[in-house]
């Protein structure tokens, strides 16, 4: 086994994490385009280290890419994405059970991954892999679909369809949403992006479980706003185009203090 395979399969071991699309490639690049432009210096400086000049839309897709590999490597990560919750109605009902969920989820494994980055003996390549989920998975984290519920898997049990086409919720709010913007990531994250400071700060406040819980409640108007079998088209994104760019936005601003706050 060479040295570099070892070393994920030893960051796989230590970590154990999980993959599921969300946010469609351009989501997640819009996500990490906002964060880019919120990175102070410090974290730039030490971005520039690990990846170069690279972008972090680069690699915003990265996890879920993986998901085609065939040698096995990267299965461990297919429980990473998401949490399943039933429906809460205030934060510490949210929180309690957030943490007696089973196994390896989006929850345990950004803080998981947190840490590797922050650890010093990180060694740089698997430094790298972690960034590359932690990009991913605070994507992930904003998107409400993947702080769903367990009966219907995050909405994809839900079947629908949009503008005539046959689809269910999860993949709406993946992709079909965003894509029906028409924009570029760079476009999106353009006409998404805040200039004030104290504006940044409101929508960054909070803990992990606190985006999540947002992301939860979110969730839970979607659910109760869709019906199975529904089918949509001009009117759902009249009704959920501000929730859908406020999640992207909230997604970026807080991965930027995600990044700001371990690098």
């Amino acid at each position: 086994m060479n040295k570099s395979l070892k070393n994920s399969l030893v960051l796989l071991a230590l970590l154990s994490f999980n993959l599921a699309y969300c946010w469609g490639t351009t989501g997640h690049r819009v996500i990490a385009d906002i964060a880019e432009n919120h990175l102070s210096t410090k974290a730039k400086r030490q971005l520039k280290k690990m990846i170069g000049d690279q972008k972090l839309a680069y690699w915003a897709n990265w996890p879920d890419y993986i998901k085609s590999d065939t040698t096995g490597v990267w299965k461990p990560t297919e429980q990473w994405h998401y949490v399943n919750v039933s429906s809460q109605s205030n934060l510490k009902q949210f929180s309690d059970t957030l943490k007696v969920q089973d196994g390896p989820n989006i929850y345990t494994q950004i803080q998981t991954l947190s840490n590797q980055i922050k650890d010093k003996k990180t060694s740089p390549q698997d430094r790298e892999i972690s960034l590359r989920f932690l990009i991913h998975l605070m994507g992930d984290a904003a998107q409400p679909m993947h702080v769903g519920r367990l009966e219907d898997l995050g909405g994809n049990r839900i079947k629908l369809k949009f503008f005539g086409e046959n689809t269910n919720l999860h993949s709406l709010w993946d992709t079909k949403l965003v894509d029906f913007q028409k924009y570029s990531y760079t476009e999106f994250s353009r006409v998404l992006d805040v200039k004030s400071k104290d504006e940044v700060k409101l929508i960054q406040m909070g803990t992990l479980e606190d985006w999540l819980y947002d992301s939860h409640k979110a969730a839970n108007n979607i659910y109760a706003n869709t019906k199975a079998e529904g089918s949509y088209s001009y009117d759902y994104n009249y009704k959920f185009e501000p929730l859908l760019e406020r999640q992207l936005l909230y997604g970026g601003l807080r991965l930027a203090k995600m990044l700001n706050e371990i690098l």
